[in-house]
């Protein structure tokens, strides 16, 4: 029909107006959005497109293309532009006393606890203790994340728990002393975009109570009934995680407490990292916490209870189930229920998400025209897009969608052939009748398999293996895309995960609600499981890591799974399987031989370094440890390396800070092969990971691809010198160009180097972060550095780089580049003159905007 391909074209247009408007580097005034608008609406309500009839069939599904992809990008810069008010600069760092209410649960930290609050007065506080009304409007993000510490805990390792303040609870109404800065996270390549997670969530400012000495303490001015779905939700989860605790049960089964919080209240923070591990080695951590799946199958399962009770209410004498098609009382209960169920797990924004699916797909079938399958699928992201235009660059978004297109495809909503169905001659079945799409095992074996299977169950257990391996293998491509690892176990896995989870462990979990020793046996079940997936999990080949693929080659390999699983013939099917070649062995590409690059992570305060020749890798330094929970080395360096399919020869940790070591436990245990080089005492820890160890010394120096490597500090036979004192200082040069890496040396130690002669470098890394105690006059003159690069956090308590270092740099000509402000900063050296930030190559506009 005419209108449902109009309609087709018209939604595929507007999901890439949502596209092209999450391009821009900077949003654009009000007014030019509501002039798109306008003139698409003009055009539209004029009948601009139908006066195209007689024109060839493209040419009108041009213009509908041009029209509502117009609109959609003008909607979504207006809903970007409602979203975009953030903190004034001028207030960042200050001494803020704010009254405002919790808003959600709060998330358990190692240190402390982090929660939204809704700020609904504020006050400056001036060096004098006087208060100074900001105005919210103008100044101050109505909502912002705040953290809340242990005092004099600390916000490393060494945090004491036994120190730990109390939760606060949602709906409580607090006068806090907090200190805020703008939305500011790491940026890499292929890294987690914190500050794109924060726009989505509309968080435009994050900071932390202040509860020192001198500042006065926290005051609960009262509890209040709002939120109350937030604070049922903490109190469930509390309930839950002193039901299930070592004090009462087993510790294994305790340890997996934190995924029955997670199956019943949407809380990941209790889940052991260990066990993180395990289920995305396995694939199924999908299933872990209240996700689309959960939603949708408890939207199914009301659904079908709720029809039922009604088609058996007409029979026990109620008379209005008569009046409305229990198909329909089944589905917009089942819809009602399943948002009751994603409120009460967060209102997450991949529940809202499915739960717009499941609307617009109720909707659409409950109407009383006929839409076919695709356009239903159109209609749904479509939908979604509207509400949450950032859902677009979410892996969730297209693994859910790729996986029910190829579901919807594989199971079409007309009659379908079963063993219990009267028997056709397919040869001259209608087409609307025949599954449009199979599994490479279905075009094989599924016509005899049907006739040989006299069991329905038999033959549904084989469906499902079908559409588990279909699933499987379409969304290994956008797996390898968005993870660079693909989980060969995967299909196995989540054979026995998914009905086990499913219709086991989940009701269990959800059932604790009203009888909490559910909850006990809920655990128990997960017990079994976890011990299947630790030992899939271990297998020599259980996931395989790659390095992660352009979009264009992770499209082409789309294609070929796609192209394996539609009906086709055979000869075709082997015909795409070379379209998986490119991305299974593309790497990224290297150096050529004699030149090399540094590649320095945004891992905030720290150093981390990664220096790449035509066929070897070296790490400088592992960045700093966050929390007792996280390190750089987990949260950052093990997916850049993984992403870039690099096996580093040598580890090299300059000396023994956190800031520096904090995630080398983590990058030593990912890459068995490298070697580790440092200035480490005998009895550091990390030691014990690489008994092999090289200790730095003055003098050593080795080639790798024409590239020379040389140890300029520490002198060997002064083990009594501070830690700084005796960093790895490391000169890397080819016949064109030069870098020095000089970790957290001094002045004193800058002076010797000068005069043991050092020779002048296009790139350095500034020595201790642009300390006051570094960066020394003679030391700059006689490096004369075209570029020099510090590594530092975004407004980090040291203050580096201190000011009068950097004017020491100006006054110099050196180009001063500051980690916080470039993200990931790319140097080559054939072009040492230039210098590529991560913040520039892949600017949007949610990204965190510095004053200039």
């Amino acid at each position: 029909m005419a209108w449902s391909r109009n309609l087709a074209w018209g939604l595929l247009a507007w999901c890439a107006g949502v596209a092209a408007q999450l391009q821009q580097e900077v949003l654009w005034p009000l007014e030019a959005y509501a002039g798109m608008a306008a003139v698409a609406l003009a055009v539209a309500l004029a009948g601009g497109v139908s006066r195209l009839g007689g024109r060839p069939v493209w040419v009108r599904a041009l213009g509908v293309c041009c029209v509502w992809m117009a609109m959609s990008f003008a909607v979504t810069g207006v809903h970007a532009l409602s979203r975009s008010g953030a903190i004034d600069p001028a207030l960042e760092g200050q001494d803020l006393e704010v009254v405002g209410m919790v808003q959600a649960m709060p998330q358990r930290q190692a240190e402390g606890w982090r929660f939204r609050f809704g700020i609904e007065q504020a006050w400056r506080v001036d060096p004098a203790g006087a208060l100074h009304r900001v105005d919210l409007r103008a100044s101050l993000p109505s909502q912002v994340y705040l953290g809340w510490y242990a005092q004099g805990g600390g916000s490393g390792s060494e945090a004491s728990t036994t120190l730990l303040p109390e939760p606060v609870k949602p709906g409580e109404r607090w006068r806090l002393r907090v200190r805020l800065k703008a939305p500011h996270g790491n940026l890499n390549p292929g890294g987690f975009d914190y500050e794109l997670w924060l726009w989505e969530q509309s968080i435009r400012a994050t900071g932390y109570v202040r509860t020192g000495a001198k500042d006065p303490a926290p005051a609960l001015l009262a509890s209040t009934a709002w939120h109350p779905i937030e604070a049922w939700r903490q109190s469930v989860r509390d309930r839950l995680l002193a039901k299930v605790s070592p004090t009462e049960i087993d510790g294994k089964a305790a340890q997996l407490a934190g995924v029955v919080a997670a199956l019943v209240t949407g809380d990941q923070a209790a889940i052991d990292r260990s066990d993180w591990d395990v289920f995305r080695t396995t694939g199924v951590a999908h299933l872990m916490s209240i996700s689309g799946l959960h939603v949708t199958m408890f939207a199914w399962l009301a659904s079908a209870l709720v029809a039922w009770a009604w088609r058996k209410s007409a029979l026990w004498g109620f008379a209005v189930a008569l009046l409305w098609p229990a198909v329909h009382v089944g589905a917009v209960s089942g819809l009602l229920l399943a948002g009751l169920y994603a409120l009460f797990s967060g209102w997450g924004v991949p529940a809202q998400r499915t739960l717009l699916m499941l609307c617009v797909v109720v909707t659409l079938r409950m109407s009383a025209s006929h839409w076919s399958g695709p356009l239903v699928w159109l209609m749904a992201c479509a939908v979604v897009l509207a509400w949450d235009p950032w859902a677009f660059l979410q892996p969730g978004f297209w693994l859910s969608f790729v996986a029910v297109g190829v579901l919807m495809a594989y199971n079409p909503l007309h009659a379908t052939h079963r063993p219990d169905a009267p028997q056709q001659d397919e040869s001259h079945a209608p087409t609307w009748r025949m599954n449009g799409v199979r599994a490479v095992l279905g075009h094989l074996l599924g016509a005899k398999v049907r006739r040989r299977m006299g069991s329905v169950g038999l033959y549904k257990v084989f469906t499902l293996l079908r559409e588990q391996a279909t699933i499987t293998l379409a969304l290994g491509p956008l797996t390898l895309l968005f993870f660079g690892q693909v989980s060969l176990v995967g299909l196995l896995a989540n054979l026995l995960a998914i009905p086990w989870v499913t219709l086991v462990v989940t009701p269990l979990a959800m059932l604790g609600v009203l009888w909490s020793q559910a909850w006990v046996l809920a655990a128990w079940a997960l017990q079994p499981l976890s011990f299947v997936l630790n030992a899939m999990a271990a297998w020599p080949w259980a996931s395989v890591s790659t390095a992660m693929p352009p979009w264009g080659l992770a499209l082409l390999a789309l294609v070929g799974a796609l192209a394996c699983v539609v009906r086709m013939p055979l000869s075709w099917k082997c015909l795409c399987l070379p379209l998986f070649w490119p991305v299974l062995f593309w790497s990224p590409l290297r150096p050529a031989a004699g030149a090399f690059e540094l590649l320095a992570a945004d891992i905030g305060q720290g150093n981390a370094v990664l220096v790449r020749t035509a066929t070897h890798s070296l790490l400088y330094d592992a960045g700093p440890r966050y929390s007792a929970e996280s390190d750089a080395g987990q949260r950052v360096l093990v997916p850049l390396l993984m992403q870039m399919g690099e096996r580093i020869d040598t580890l090299m940790l300059s000396h023994r800070d956190s800031d520096h070591t904090g995630g080398a436990a983590a990058v030593l245990n990912t890459q068995p092969q490298a070697q580790l080089w440092s200035s480490l005492e005998d009895a550091h820890p990390l030691l014990a990971l690489r008994p092999a160890w090289t200790p730095c010394q003055a003098g050593q120096s080795w080639v790798w691809d024409g590239v020379l490597f040389e140890l300029l500090h520490p002198p060997a036979g002064q083990p009594s010198l501070k830690s700084n004192a005796l960093s790895c200082v490391l000169r890397i040069s080819n016949a064109r160009s030069a870098a020095l890496l000089a970790g957290d040396i001094e002045a004193a130690q800058e002076l010797a180097l000068v005069r043991a002669g050092l020779a002048p470098v296009d790139l350095l890394l500034v020595p201790h972060h642009g300390s006051k105690t570094s960066s020394s006059l003679p030391f700059l003159q006689a490096l004369q550095p075209r570029l020099a690069l510090v590594q530092a956090g975004y407004r980090n308590r040291y203050g580096h780089p201190a000011a009068v270092v950097e004017s020491r740099y100006r006054d110099q000509g050196i180009a001063l580049v500051v980690s916080s402000q470039c993200g990931a900063a790319r140097w080559h050296s054939d072009t040492p003159e230039k210098m590529e930030c991560e913040r520039g190559v892949g600017r949007r506009y949610w990204h965190h905007k510095f004053p200039s």
